[in-house]
């Protein structure tokens, strides 16, 4: 029988992001709406205010002395392990005994009656040490021969060093290019429950609900099931929450099992921003040699990383700054070598993208030097240098690139943007020597996606079906704001061919999806997508069996129609149905597992299928900019995203736009900046700018290629948007140079480092005209 009618919600169809009524009236519950339990207390950090030194002691009597103070936390009252290092190598210590590592680091916890008590006597301690010398920057680590933090990474292919010798055209440069605060709209907090015995539950805002549980027993010493983690949702995350939120978990754990009470943990915004980790500054030495045509012939890179303190997620960020050092461009010779640096800094850590950025702005960089350097349009020399067919299509970590759209995708977007009539227009307008100078630019992205570490490409979810035919839904993922939950639902909605509103999203938790993987990587659609399914499907084949018996037809008879079920020729409504299973005891509930397919990856021989498949996406950007001032605004951004065959578009044309803003803001005016004592003085929004609604693109197209379709065999053939669009907002960086660029007639490539802010763009200018 035909059906004339369809499901509301189901997937590639655009469908409000489920909470988004809840977000703009205030209702939304986050951790700090959770109802505080009468007798809650709240925990508050002390931090050090030196950079480096020997912690000789820790007066802390005029702290417990302070009015409505319980108690104070140090290393000495850690029953477990005194570390919350993600990474399993033991150098993150939660609380300093011996060395103090950085301004701003974790000494020890005031737990007290109210927040605003905790605070204030924090400031009381008195910390007897001996100040050491410090180094704050990648280079200034590097002089003082401090080590790396963790192993470096080389990725070679072909022999660059005699390629790079027999070319005729070299050029060599450094950039360095600036970290970003994740700058969230929700701060970190934890809020701990006691619990009977060993137990202990924890809310929190956290990417990571399985870390936070095995941290939280690490440090408790007990077993990771007597520690559960829920998380109902973030208020943005980017990376930030992934592994930085395992102090606060702690922290609120170790009060609430001492004090037999439940206790919260919400730093302010100041103590936020220099407690934890940032996107990784980066300084990069390149050398680049190419043919009279501005097609690159090798490639050498150094990538020095700004890490900090302790290894936290430097080893795979800065990885993936060298996975993402080709962009979308092939180099027949390559050698790409990682340094991350120990400094006396908070510990970097995950940032939407992490570490892909840093690697595509230094290829954009080359890519610019040639064509300055030839007197092209940059447009041109990037063509030239797109991956291809045969024997161009291998990446420097040695895994093909078979899915490449890019030269699809860029003739699109440089058709509907009108690029090369308005770079005309631009050129003209510039020559006639304004105060106001312009600049356009044009950029691809090629972004692997998958974990790096094989084994997070895991995912579960559990799915039930009540016996009234309404549906609950859990997974391991976490919801920050990017539509995650929604497009899950939309899956099983799909799937069981019932209304979107059906179902009942729930908060993640350790009780019901064990082991789960971050939600980071741009894999929370792919993974908890596809184990979502997979429990539907389970569901789905008892069902039918069900069905068939009990009806007496054959399977392929009975087919799950919009909210109702057919079996032969009768059509039975989906409730009805399930009340019938129910009754036949036919077990209605479904833990669904998926794994990513094909990825391998051996970090020793730097080769390897790190990434299931590739997303792309390419961004026009026009500036102007006031050669007077070096203040600049973006006039017009076209983006053509690719997201294959998009589970929710509206949803991914938001994500596209949020990332190409964040992206922009990196590139342009979220500058970090520690003084010469090693403190961070961009510590509030009052000294570190984020973009406004008034710095938005004046006209901002934002479009999704609907004929493209993941040829992997991913959930519904979508692909990833969480990161791959965040580089979209290098176009505006490179827009700038071209402006600045037009004052010495183009002859020379600007090298602006990042962020690009208006007194670099000023200096770059007065630069180039005296050159």
């Amino acid at each position: 029988m035909k059906q004339t009618v369809s499901i509301k919600g189901g997937v590639n169809t655009d469908l409000q992001h489920d909470s988004a009524t809840k977000h703009v009236t205030g209702r939304a519950d986050y951790t700090d709406d959770i109802a505080e339990p009468v007798g809650t207390l709240h925990a508050y950090l002390g931090v050090s205010t030196v950079a480096h030194a020997m912690l000789k002691g820790i007066d802390l009597d005029p702290v417990r002395q302070a009015p409505g103070v319980l108690g104070v936390l140090t290393a000495a009252d850690i029953p477990g392990v005194n570390d919350v290092s993600p990474t399993g190598r033991h150098d993150e210590p939660l609380f300093a005994t011996d060395k103090i590592e950085f301004h701003g680091q974790p000494l020890f916890a005031v737990v007290a009656e109210t927040r605003d008590a905790a605070r204030r006597a924090a400031e009381l301690a008195v910390v007897d040490c001996e100040i050491l010398p410090h180094a704050l920057d990648p280079v200034a680590a590097q002089d003082a021969g401090y080590p790396h933090i963790t192993e470096n990474l080389t990725l070679a292919r072909g022999d660059a060093d005699a390629a790079m010798a027999a070319a005729g055209n070299r050029i060599k440069g450094q950039i360095t290019i600036g970290g970003q605060d994740h700058m969230y709209l929700e701060g970190h907090i934890a809020f701990a429950l006691p619990g009977e015995d060993d137990e202990v539950v924890l809310h929190c805002s956290t990417q990571h609900p399985s870390e936070a549980q095995h941290m939280v027993a690490h440090v408790l010493d007990v077993p990771s099931n007597a520690v559960v983690v829920n998380v109902r949702r973030m208020g943005g995350g980017f990376g930030g929450k992934e592994s930085q939120m395992n102090l606060f978990c702690c922290v609120a754990a170790l009060a609430a099992k001492k004090w037999r009470r439940p206790v919260k943990i919400r730093p302010d915004r100041d103590q936020d921003m220099v407690t934890t980790g940032k996107r990784h500054d980066f300084v990069v030495d390149y050398e680049v040699a190419h043919d009279d045509l501005g097609r690159i012939e090798a490639v050498r890179g150094d990538f020095a990383a700004r890490c900090g303190w302790s290894s936290d997620l430097s080893g795979p960020v800065t990885d993936r700054a060298l996975f993402h050092a080709d962009n979308a461009y092939f180099y027949p010779h390559v050698r790409l070598v990682s340094q991350p640096m120990k400094t006396n800094t908070v510990s970097n850590t995950a940032f939407r993208g992490f570490g892909g950025p840093q690697g595509v702005v230094a290829a954009e960089r080359m890519i610019e030097e040639i064509a300055y350097a030839l007197g092209k349009d940059p447009l041109e020399v990037r063509k030239v240098n797109f991956y291809g067919g045969e024997g161009r299509d291998l990446t420097p970590y040695h895994q093909k690139v078979e899915d490449n759209i890019l030269d699809r995708l860029i003739a699109e977007l440089e058709d509907s943007a009108g690029y090369q009539t308005r770079r005309q227009e631009i050129i003209a307008h510039n020559a006639k020597g304004g105060i106001i100078r312009k600049g356009i630019a044009l950029t691809p992205v090629k972004f692997g996606i998958s974990f790096t570490a094989t084994w997070y490409n895991q995912a579960g979810a559990l799915v039930h079906i009540y016996n009234d035919g309404s549906v609950h839904l859990n997974h391991g993922g976490t919801e920050m704001g990017q539509g995650l939950n929604t497009k899950v639902a939309q899956i099983v909605a799909e799937a069981l061919q019932i209304d979107f509103d059906r179902i009942k999203i729930t908060k993640t938790t350790t009780e019901k999806v064990p082991n789960t993987s971050a939600t980071a990587a741009s894999s929370g659609s792919d993974l908890n997508g596809m184990a979502a399914l997979d429990a539907c499907e389970q569901l789905k084949e008892r069902l039918i069996a069900f069905a068939a018996e009990e009806w007496g037809v054959a399977p392929e008879q009975v087919v799950f129609v919009p909210n109702a079920v057919q079996v032969g020729d009768e059509i039975i409504a989906f409730n009805d149905f399930i009340k019938r299973a129910y009754m036949a005891r036919v077990q209605l509930s479904a833990a669904g597992f998926y794994k990513t397919p094909k990825i391998h990856w051996d970090r020793a021989a730097g080769k390897g299928r790190p990434f299931y498949y590739y997303a792309y996406g390419a961004a026009c950007s026009e500036v102007s900019i006031d050669t007077l001032t070096g203040e600049y605004s973006v006039d017009r951004t076209d983006i053509l995203h690719d997201v294959g065959k998009s589970l929710n578009p509206i949803l991914d044309k938001g994500q596209v736009e949020g990332a190409f803003i964040q992206g922009m803001g990196w590139m342009t005016t979220e500058e970090l900046w520690w003084d010469d004592k090693g403190a961070l003085r961009t510590h509030a929004p009052s000294t570190y700018k984020i973009p406004l609604a008034s710095d938005r693109p004046k006209i901002f197209n934002v479009a999704l290629p609907e004929w493209s379709e993941n040829r992997e065999l991913t959930i519904k053939r979508s692909k990833a948007v969480g990161e791959p669009p965040f580089m979209l907002g290098i176009s505006v960086l490179e827009a700038i140079s071209m402006a600045v660029a037009s004052v010495a007639d183009y002859r020379e490539c600007p090298r602006l480092d990042t962020p690009a802010t208006p007194e670099r763009v000023l200096m770059a200018v007065e630069r180039l005209r005296g050159a």
